[in-house]
């Protein structure tokens, strides 16, 4: 469905179709060039036209953060599935039947409990089930020391009951902290060295450990070699945002996603803009705040997408955004954003603000808008 900008109701999730395609292909040449399977993460989006656009631009299956992501992929044609959470109990009969309906699913314990659990449902339906082990390779968040005894414990747990050992996976999420290349490059490095030190540990203790699954966009963007990684798992790359752009990994004309807002009123006195666009709309993440910038709830641009220095969303309630212009004269503040003007918003957090929506407007290169549903709930 095309539609004119002009039309949309406020405030609406738009992406830049061009600059999707060109992080997009960034990306993929990149693995292309590090000799690995790229397999996006497919939370970012939640869309089937961007998933699409990654598969057709060479990615190898997808990685989801909810099985309904994975049914919902898996309904489009896309049966190479990686659940990359942590597998509750309670979710193994909904992952069962995704197998058994023909998807290509596996799923991810990091603990010996996770995988009896895992090997104890598998035997009771007779089903061999496919298993990711997740490592941890900074302390951000869940999975296992490569170094640690259990890892072993859990890969013998898996393959003696019968499953498929798939591999071993990570994600530096700790990258999301740093801001110079060389830092980067060091955490890139050792989350590959951990994750193949991981695989290689449950090879020597004589069992196949095939795959080894890595990723997060700002280690994808800045590792110098990868060898031993069968696997790259990124996601937000596609669309960029602010705290990607704090990091360094992305240029202010790489960010794909915005939202299109309407100046409701003014505080004169204050130095106020009001926006629709309030953090029903950008979401409460404020991801930035410990960056080396924080651009509070949003960077302010003008309704075609330039960039205003100094203006940003620095307030939000549910549907009233509070827009300053930092250092910049805010004198007559109603004629220069007159009631009725529309403004973007850059968000913090790609994955967090599209989440707002049920759906995207995506600007092709023409300038018409098309409507791509995304995808709610798990």
């Amino acid at each position: 469905m095309s539609t004119p900008i002009a039309s949309l109701d406020t405030p609406a999730a738009l992406v830049d179709v061009p600059r999707m395609q060109r992080n997009i292909q960034r990306m993929q040449q990149r693995m292309n060039s590090l000799g690995v399977r790229l397999r996006p993460h497919v939370k970012t989006s939640k869309c089937l036209p961007v998933i699409q656009a990654q598969i057709a631009a060479g990615a190898s299956g997808v990685t989801v953060s909810t099985l309904k992501e994975a049914e919902h992929c898996f309904n489009q044609g896309i049966s190479d599935v990686l659940y990359a959470v942590a597998i509750a109990p309670g979710k193994l009969s909904q992952a069962l039947a995704l197998r058994r309906a023909g998807c290509h699913l596996s799923v991810l314990t990091d603990s010996v409990q996770g995988a009896q659990a895992i090997v104890a449902f598998a035997k009771e339906h007779g089903e061999r089930l496919r298993i990711w082990i997740e490592v941890d390779c900074d302390g951000h968040r869940s999975g296992l020391a490569a170094e640690d005894p259990a890892l072993i414990d859990v890969a013998r747990i898996l393959i003696e009951g019968g499953l498929q050992l798939r591999g071993v996976m990570t994600h530096a999420g700790s990258s999301y902290e740093l801001d110079n290349p060389e830092a980067l490059q060091a955490l890139a490095e050792q989350e590959r060295a951990l994750c193949v030190r991981a695989a290689q540990r449950i090879r020597d203790a004589g069992m196949a450990c095939p795959d080894v699954s890595i990723g997060s966009t700002p280690t994808a963007l800045s590792a110098l070699n990868l060898d031993g990684v069968t696997e790259v798992r990124a996601g937000v790359y596609v669309f960029f945002d602010l705290v990607m752009h704090n990091i360094g990994v992305c240029q202010a004309d790489e960010l794909a996603l915005s939202v299109l807002t309407t100046v409701i009123g003014h505080q004169q006195d204050k130095g106020w803009i009001i926006t629709d666009a309030g953090w029903m709309a950008m979401s409460r993440d404020r991801g930035t705040q410990r960056q080396r910038h924080d651009f509070g709830y949003g960077q302010v641009c003008t309704e075609t997408g330039e960039w205003i220095e100094g203006a940003l969303v620095t307030g939000a309630n549910q549907e009233h955004g509070i827009v300053t212009l930092g250092g910049a004269d805010s004198a007559d503040l109603a004629t220069r954003f007159p009631i009725g003007s529309r403004l973007r918003i850059l968000p913090n957090h790609a994955c967090a603000t599209g989440a707002q929506f049920p759906d995207y407007h995506a600007l092709d290169a023409d300038g018409a808008v098309h409507t791509w549903s995304r995808l709610h709930g798990w």
